[in-house]
């Protein structure tokens, strides 16, 4: 497996294997949120399709609650593995110390992320991680579907939080995030 920095030609593969639940692509949305320096969309490959992902967003949290708690608290959003089948097996986890890497690499001292409060099994992952809970908050976001109907999502969260500890200089591997150029993966 390998990480890399979201690349244009990464965004309709994405759509293809980790598909968004409407007619708006989020992978599209996430790929131009890193394009404005807002954050750093990560992707998970294995034999060269994209398992995983996860945006690193540099502003935080949108919401109020948790900016006021944790005042520029860069926050790990939409970390996920697909297929299910595929969770479990480590990918999640180094899509998190990939995320956790590159806000060290910035000086940033902590990183947080939302868990859904009926997400046992995300919890769990984060906690072994070392994340630590915060805030209670409400998440919100909004998606189109393919009849063109905004659909709004309301979920009760939990912000956790990181305390990043620099021992010594972060030395990159094959598994860490890797930033390729605009060569094609050979996957489309």
């Amino acid at each position: 497996m390998e990480i890399t920095v979201c690349r244009a030609a990464d965004v309709a593969v994405l759509d293809q294997y980790i598909g968004s639940p409407g007619a708006t692509s989020f992978h599209a949305r996430r790929f131009e949120r890193q394009e404005r320096g807002h954050s750093t969309y990560l992707v998970a490959w294995l034999d060269g399709r994209p398992v995983g992902h996860t945006e690193l967003r540099w502003g935080g949290c949108d919401d109020a609650t948790v900016r006021a708690a944790r005042p520029g608290c860069p926050e790990i959003n939409a970390l996920s593995v697909w297929p299910e089948t595929l969770r479990s097996r480590g990918i999640g986890s180094a899509l998190g110390r990939a995320a956790e890497d590159l806000a060290r690499e910035r000086g940033r001292t902590a990183v947080g992320l939302g868990v859904a409060d009926d997400n046992p099994r995300a919890a769990a992952l984060y906690a072994r991680l070392g994340y630590r809970p915060l805030t209670p908050y409400v998440g919100r976001w909004s998606y189109e579907d393919h009849d063109g109907v905004t659909h709004e999502c309301v979920e009760e969260l939990t912000f956790l939080v990181k305390e990043l500890v620099r021992t010594r200089p972060v030395q990159r591997t094959n598994a860490a995030v890797q930033r390729t150029s605009g060569q094609s993966r050979g996957t489309q």
